[in-house]
């Protein structure tokens, strides 16, 4: 009797998410999750902050536990893939957690972030050589590769060699193996910022990557997440938390910089301009909400986004310390805000009555519960009842 009870236990933990069981794929449930996470440098520090608040929301419910136990798809452009990454990729010691946390991640921008935008000379081009980068990316994400991550993942890249976009997806390796890359090769291609950091070229499985900042083929990756989610499961409700980097104050400035003739005069200094014009994160929202309404109902949509970034967050490789600490902080004051949504006819926010960090508890709710709804129906597909009732029956 007392060795049925302990077994009854034992698998009663698993059922209940015990081990880091893998999330049962979307067929289980009832919503798709996907968590974005878009491209910023150094402004990263702010969607870590808070998927920090989420990550802490769900391991109240269950300790054991990661975001990737909780999210069917991460996407991430830039620094937004190597967060993805991060968050994705097995850890060497514990192969069922993530390498990082996001509060390690935070950590991670805070410690690294001046090596990584040092400069060695006052006039070079790119700005910075990226081999502090590809040092530490090698050395954090060895040899894995992308078929060996916790959940799928979604990474936008561009080709400046094929003129082209490359997206590197789980899903696409069903039929393009050589994708299947090392995901340190990956992380250094979507954050390769033109003017910024160099390209990152290297082969895999006989196929030539020439590699630049994914923000040029996709700055906000959830259109791109969204598409390979129905490509791959149907047209199934999705659940989406979109995270950005903040947005500028004043878009003033867009004002007169197309006017210079010389475009190698003004490329260098305003690359993040050109991306946020031409893939602009607006006309992401536009899609999603009129070509998506169905699968992705308003309810089910969290963009958590700074919209009033102040002039002295806005640069990409600001590492000075009070600058990072002042990027944490906006992250968690964006907690106490509340929640905006955008009009897709005017392109302005509006306010809802609620705050992030309410409408986070509430997201913390949905994909526990979906993930707690999966694993009974496959429990109860492999046993043909309910694993609790199981146990009951051996305790009998």
């Amino acid at each position: 009797m007392s060795l049925l009870l302990l077994f009854g236990l034992v698998f009663l933990s698993h059922f209940n998410g015990g081990f880091n069981t893998p999330l049962p794929p979307p067929s289980y449930g009832d919503h798709v999750s996907i968590l974005s996470i878009d491209g910023g440098g150094i402004r990263g520090i702010i969607p870590a902050t808070v998927l920090d608040y989420l990550d802490k929301a769900l391991k109240v419910k269950d300790p054991r536990t990661s975001l990737a136990d909780y999210f069917d798809v991460i996407s991430g452009t830039s620094t937004g893939g190597l967060m993805t990454l991060m968050l994705a990729a097995p850890n060497s010691s514990h192969s069922h957690q993530p390498l990082f946390t996001p509060s390690e991640v935070v950590q991670f921008y805070k410690k690294n972030g001046p090596e990584i935008f040092r400069r060695q000379h006052l006039i070079t081009c790119p700005k910075y050589d990226g081999e502090f980068l590809k040092r530490k990316t090698v050395e954090l994400l060895r040899e894995t590769r992308l078929n060996e991550t916790l959940t799928n993942v979604v990474i936008p890249t561009f080709d400046e060699k094929k003129i082209q976009p490359v997206i590197f997806s789980n899903y696409k390796l069903k039929t393009e193996s050589y994708l299947n890359a090392k995901l340190s090769d990956i992380g250094l291609g979507t954050s390769a910022a033109p003017t910024y950091l160099p390209s990152h070229q290297f082969q895999n499985d006989g196929v030539q990557f020439d590699l630049i900042d994914g923000g040029l083929a996709a700055n906000n990756p959830a259109l791109v997440a969204v598409s390979e989610v129905i490509q791959n499961n149907g047209e199934k409700e999705i659940l989406m938390l979109s995270l950005g980097t903040g947005i500028p104050k004043s878009k003033e400035k867009l004002g007169g910089i197309f006017d210079i003739g010389c475009q190698a005069a003004w490329l260098p200094f305003h690359i993040d301009v050109i991306s946020e014009v031409a893939f602009s994160t607006d006309m992401t929202r536009y899609y999603l909400a009129t070509i998506f309404p169905g699968l992705l109902p308003a309810k089910n949509y969290l963009r958590i986004e700074e919209y009033n970034l102040p002039p002295s967050l806005q640069a990409l490789d600001n590492t000075d310390k009070k600058n990072m600490d002042n990027l944490e902080k906006m992250g968690k004051g964006l907690l106490t805000q509340k929640v905006k949504r955008m009009n897709v006819n005017t392109f302005q926010p509006f306010e809802l009555d609620h705050t992030n960090a309410q409408a986070l508890d509430r997201l913390a709710e949905k994909v526990f519960a979906e993930r707690q709804l999966r694993l009974k129906r496959k429990s109860m597909e492999k046993g043909g009842r309910p694993l609790v009732e199981t146990v009951q029956v051996l305790s009998d």
